[in-house]
């Protein structure tokens, strides 16, 4: 991560890439192993308590990231357009975000990954719709784009299978946290409650106690992160989920409130796992 005194050191692991991929006369052998480049960091990372930059090469956020529907039509094409390192060589995944800059390519792409396949008319009036809400200044999740795909092509399998329609948490010096959570699953109200060593915790808790109930959804992984200073500071929680199955997801989201930032991370990360398996068991059947 090239944490080190004062301005830092070079980063071991773009050293150690450079030495792999770039073209030598003579052929230099480090003994790492490059898939374990992006779960060590996230690892140091999190111990020592430093953020990596979202734009640091190889391990940052938005290293293998693609919005813009020129890069995301190249490296779809041709991976080597934007990225002379494949991003499975270093323990990671490729992800595309649709936004105000997103082209039909990438779009269709992220809706394949969940056997959506819009026709070219279908595929302008999603994009539309998109670039509409990118315009605000948002970027938009999986869900809201299956959700938006939904209603462009009247397929009611896509709607957001899990909302959150209640939600608040009670804590103070001498109480333990609590919260109250409500969730409408697949048109079904479910309430759920429990106690946490924090608010998120507690909130978090209470969210499990549905959705593991329902799907066996786990949340397995939280991260939360400050990326602006003072008093009314951005932050932004990351999570992973895990179903029965085995299958995993991870989701994002960044709010001024850490509880209902958290909360609303839980939410989609739990959409995307839920829909991709009814779209899963859909093409099955």
């Amino acid at each position: 991560n090239g944490i080190g005194e004062r301005a830092g050191n070079a980063s071991l692991e773009e050293l150690s890439m450079a030495l792999k991929c770039l073209p030598y006369e003579q052929k230099y052998e480090t003994n790492i192993k490059s898939e374990l480049i992006y779960e060590t960091s996230r690892y140091i990372s999190k111990t020592v308590g430093i953020i990596v930059q979202p734009n640091k090469a190889i391990v940052g956020a938005n290293a293998f990231g693609h919005e813009s529907g020129i890069h995301t039509h190249g490296v779809l094409s041709n991976p080597l357009t934007y990225e002379p390192i494949s991003p499975e060589l270093v323990g990671r995944k490729r992800w595309l975000q649709v936004g105000k800059h997103a082209g039909v390519h990438g779009m269709n792409a992220m809706l394949a990954e969940y056997g959506v396949k819009p026709n070219e008319e279908q595929s302008k009036q999603i994009l539309d719709k998109v670039k509409v809400i990118g315009d605000q200044g948002k970027q938009l999740t999986d869900v809201e784009l299956l959700s938006i795909a939904s209603e462009v092509m009247g397929d009611q399998d896509l709607k957001r299978i899990v909302q959150l329609t209640g939600f608040s948490v009670s804590t103070g010096i001498g109480t333990m946290p609590y919260a109250f959570v409500k969730l409408n699953v697949d048109g079904e109200d479910h309430v759920g409650t429990d106690y946490g060593v924090g608010p998120v915790d507690a909130a978090l808790n209470a969210i499990q106690k549905v959705t593991g109930k329902l799907s066996e959804i786990r949340i397995k992984d939280y991260g939360l992160a400050s990326i602006s200073g003072g008093s009314g500071a951005l932050c932004e929680v990351t999570v992973k989920v895990e179903d029965a199955l085995g299958n995993k997801v991870s989701a994002k989201s960044v709010g001024e409130d850490i509880v209902t930032t958290s909360v609303k991370a839980v939410i989609d990360a739990v959409n995307r796992i839920m829909l991709k398996k009814l779209l899963q068991e859909k093409q099955i059947s």
